[in-house]
């Protein structure tokens, strides 16, 4: 932030320019640890191949979708991606990952500059969060003639959930039920077994991203989305520990894209405002 005396020298060029009066002033150059804590994307080394590298969680569709023909990548961390790039004026890469475990290993084995991940304590012990730009909910997907109406009615006595062993939605069900089953399955079954699974009455819900639960109830009639979210949880850059740089550069880089309306615009475009919104700045 400048200084005082830098506000005031301003303020007085505006005002004899006002006046028609030609003025040349000097602006104190900014504290070097002012400096330090908002470095321009160009000096954080995001690309320091000349080529941004970027790893995603592919079966997320709050952070993208990979077309099965062509293998091109759409939705919000492909419209990040090549924002960045651009800005950075270097090609950029994408690559699809099947689990939070593969991002967190590209990063950290430098394969990838800048990877995509929601946020969670205990990965957070190997990578850093920044940039979080949208807030993923995640709600029951259930059997449409079920009677659970709401996320606290499927914390019940005999209630039994299903969800994916370290997704977010597990992480946060195993710390937070209280009276409910939780069956944790090492891959998320299949459509066709998903729907076996509910209807049966095998399982009372499964516990997966909204927008996942929305994808398979479009395409099962015989499923349904509960309409509440039991868990919102940002989606964010990761980083390679301790890279301070890069963290401050990606906090202010989207911070810019949200005050100018990108984020959103990005999110509508993905229509997925129905299963995400716009993140506020977080701080962990």
């Amino acid at each position: 932030m400048k200084s005082f005396a830098a506000v005031l020298a301003i303020s007085c060029v505006v005002f004899l320019l006002s006046c028609g009066q030609q003025v040349t002033t000097e602006v104190p150059e900014e504290p070097v640890a002012a400096q330090r804590a908002t470095p321009s994307l160009s000096d954080a080394g995001l690309a320091p191949t000349g080529t941004l590298r970027a790893a995603f969680l592919g079966a997320n569709p709050i952070q993208g979708r990979v077309d099965p023909a062509t293998g091109a990548v759409t939705g919000p961390i492909a419209d990040l991606v090549e924002e960045l790039a651009a800005r950075l004026n270097v090609p950029y890469q994408i690559t699809s990952c099947p689990n939070a475990r593969c991002v967190i290993d590209r990063v950290k084995a430098d394969e990838v500059d800048v990877g995509f991940l929601a946020y969670a304590q205990a990965r957070a012990m190997e990578v850093d969060y920044a940039g979080p730009y949208a807030l993923m909910m995640s709600s029951y997907l259930l059997a449409a003639d079920s009677p659970l109406q709401t996320s606290a009615e499927a914390d019940g006595e005999g209630v039994v959930i299903g969800t994916v062993r370290v997704r977010s939605q597990e992480i946060y069900l195993s710390a937070n039920l209280r009276n409910a089953q939780l069956v944790i399955y090492d891959e998320q079954p299949s459509n066709e077994e998903l729907e076996a699974l509910l209807t049966s009455g095998e399982l009372s819900a499964f516990g997966i991203n909204r927008q996942r639960s929305t994808d398979i109830a479009n395409a099962f009639p015989s499923l349904r989305v509960m309409d509440d979210s039991f868990f919102d949880v940002p989606q964010e850059f990761v980083v390679e520990k301790g890279n301070g740089a890069k963290v401050d550069a990606l906090n202010g880089f989207v911070d810019e894209l949200r005050a100018s309306g990108f984020l959103e615009a990005m999110l509508v475009k993905a229509n997925l405002l129905d299963s995400a919104g716009v993140s506020p700045p977080i701080t962990h």
